[in-house]
């Protein structure tokens, strides 16, 4: 009889925690950008990558990921300026217009660094520092 009482209070062990797998609290919203406020956290990130810390020496396919992350910069970096900040404006632009290059070179597949993919990495890496720098002067959106 114990040996019973055992396997069924296994049983409902088992039970209730599979449970909670199904009621572990809300679902987190699939978010996209962050806010201008996390802007500076977001930068000090990416700054923190081999794309930006060495575009020259990178593989352009294996930068795919960190060109994704830089290209959502740009307009978050504008959301943050809202029409008080215009050098962060520009630098943003000049941030776009890189990530751009890099996408429209096709650099996703390019396996050897060099040539204008590289170029296009080092632009990318110059005007991330620009962002960088307009944002760290200005540390409070408000």
């Amino acid at each position: 009889m114990r040996s019973f009482g055992v396997a069924v209070g296994g049983a409902l062990l088992v039970l209730v925690l599979s449970g909670c797998g199904n009621e572990a609290g809300p679902t987190p919203k699939q978010g996209g950008e962050p806010g201008p406020d996390a802007l500076p956290t977001k930068l000090t990130a990416l700054t923190a990558d081999q794309c930006y810390a060495s575009p020259r020496t990178q593989l352009p396919k294996g930068c795919e990921k960190y060109v994704t992350e830089v290209g959502n910069v740009p307009g978050t970096a504008r959301k943050r300026a809202d029409d008080r900040d215009p050098q962060l404006v520009a630098e943003a632009d000049k941030l776009d217009t890189a990530v751009k290059a890099f996408r429209s070179a096709g650099c996703t597949t390019v396996p050897d660094p060099g040539g204008p993919c590289t170029q296009a990495l080092v632009d990318v890496a110059a005007a991330l520092d620009g962002v960088k720098k307009q944002v760290d002067a200005r540390p409070t959106g408000g």
